[in-house]
């Protein structure tokens, strides 16, 4: 193994315990109104009445579930059970389906809204926790959401999912994920990761179960751990449908989400797929893109999908080295409408870049990859790395300033890129 694969691999599961997921027990847990405190700032103070988003419980949820399933540390399965149980009893609307936006402090619904970003994370850790631990309730939930978004998401006349719908799954006007996004039906982002939690789900149903001949269901396949002998089936037509949608999302990348004059991907979309927006280049999601895309194919275990994706994956990395720099770090975005490149270089996208390139590196046998992940992985410990109160700065901006306007844990600063990046480098055979 090369010499720089043993160090990654140390280093990370270091940091992953030490830094990161240390960060989020030690600081995070609200001991008196249930679940997570909201929101630490950027200069480390927390505020205990700050609203609760659906995205940063979801991705709390993942994280310690998959670090559960890898490192089997009793402690991380106690932060995943309160997790799923917090959002079970709180973010899902009991009328409706689905899941909040966000609630207050107190656990009240506070923004109704259904995005479905949000639900897709949903799906994304409550699929890891049955991975992780074979509960049944988990398992139920994240195929109840499923249900929701191809009930109210899909577009069945132009293909592809919409962005937001309102409590009882009506139109609305403000389909924005959040204030920095354009307004428009359908965007790439939320694509990605609808991809993403199917993939999951199809996954862990795939790893805890197998067709039982003669049934229409899936039934228990030698599951090792909490469930070896408990009885569980999955309806077929609902994997068929999920094993369909997988492929269908795939298909939406490479043939409308994709450009294909440049391997970059399109940010925002009308109903009928016409680009929109502007000529935006988000290299973060280009090399992010290019490793779940992959990962879905190679779910699927189709050769003739690997066949199609793995060109494309390559030519997606290789897109997004046009934001790389010299020491190994990729910058935010560019806009070429007006010139200008956002060089901050945040914690996510740099998290995404080792991810990339590993994989890139893994399945193709591309020596400069590792290279470039192993380049980007010193930046992160040199600059991103909080090493006195734990966890990963937002960005620095190309003066090397830190950012610290920006949460240190909040809405969309979770324990999701950079663990999901320390776990892939543990679990990969490189």
């Amino acid at each position: 193994m090369d010499e720089r694969i043993v160090t990654l691999k140390r280093e990370v599961q270091d940091v992953l315990e030490n830094n990161i997921l240390n960060f989020w027990l030690d600081n995070m847990v609200d001991n008196e109104n249930g679940g997570f405190y909201g929101q630490m700032t950027g200069e480390g103070v927390l505020m205990p009445e700050s609203d609760k988003g659906a995205i940063l419980n979801a991705r709390i949820l993942w994280a310690f579930s998959a670090a559960y399933r890898v490192l089997e540390k009793p402690e991380y399965l106690e932060a995943a059970t309160r997790a799923k149980n917090y959002i079970i009893e709180h973010f899902f609307d009991p009328e409706n389906g689905g899941v909040y936006w966000s609630l207050d402090y107190q656990g009240n619904p506070k923004d109704t809204k259904k995005q479905f970003y949000a639900i897709s994370f949903m799906v994304y850790g409550l699929s890891e926790y049955f991975r992780a631990t074979g509960d049944r309730e988990a398992l139920e939930y994240a195929l109840s959401l499923f249900e929701c978004i191809e009930d109210y998401s899909y577009d069945k006349e132009h293909n592809g999912y919409i962005e937001a719908c309102t409590r009882e799954w009506g139109e609305i006007a403000d389909m924005r994920l959040s204030d920095l996004d354009a307004n428009f039906p359908k965007s790439q982002n939320t694509h990605l990761h609808i991809m993403e939690a199917y993939t999951s789900l199809y996954r862990a149903i795939k790893e805890c179960c197998a067709i039982d001949n003669g049934t229409n269901e899936f039934g228990l396949n030698s599951f090792v751990g909490q469930v070896n002998q408990v009885h569980m089936a999955v309806d077929l037509e609902i994997v068929m449908r999920l094993e369909g949608a997988i492929r269908n999302m795939i298909n939406i990348f490479t043939d409308k989400i994709l450009n294909p004059e440049t391997y970059h991907l399109g940010l925002f979309f009308d109903m009928d797929w016409t680009r929109k927006g502007g000529a935006l280049e988000s290299y973060g999601h280009d090399i992010e893109c290019s490793w779940l895309m992959h990962e879905a194919a190679l779910v699927l275990g189709d050769d003739t999908v690997l066949k199609k994706v793995e060109p494309i994956v390559q030519q997606l990395a290789k897109a997004s080295g046009k934001g790389l720099n010299a020491d190994g770090a990729l910058v935010h975005e560019a806009n070429l409408d007006t010139g200008t490149v956002d060089t901050d270089l945040h914690w996510w996208v740099q998290a995404e870049n080792v991810v990339g390139w590993i994989n890139i590196y893994q399945y193709f046998g591309d020596e400069s990859a590792l290279c470039k992940a192993y380049d980007c992985w010193q930046y992160i410990k040199d600059n991103l790395i909080d090493r006195e109160e734990g966890e990963w700065f937002w960005s620095r901006d190309s003066g090397h300033n830190i950012n610290r306007k920006d949460d240190k844990a909040g809405f969309w600063k979770c324990p999701y890129h950079n663990s999901r990046m320390c776990l892939e480098i543990i679990e990969r055979d490189l």
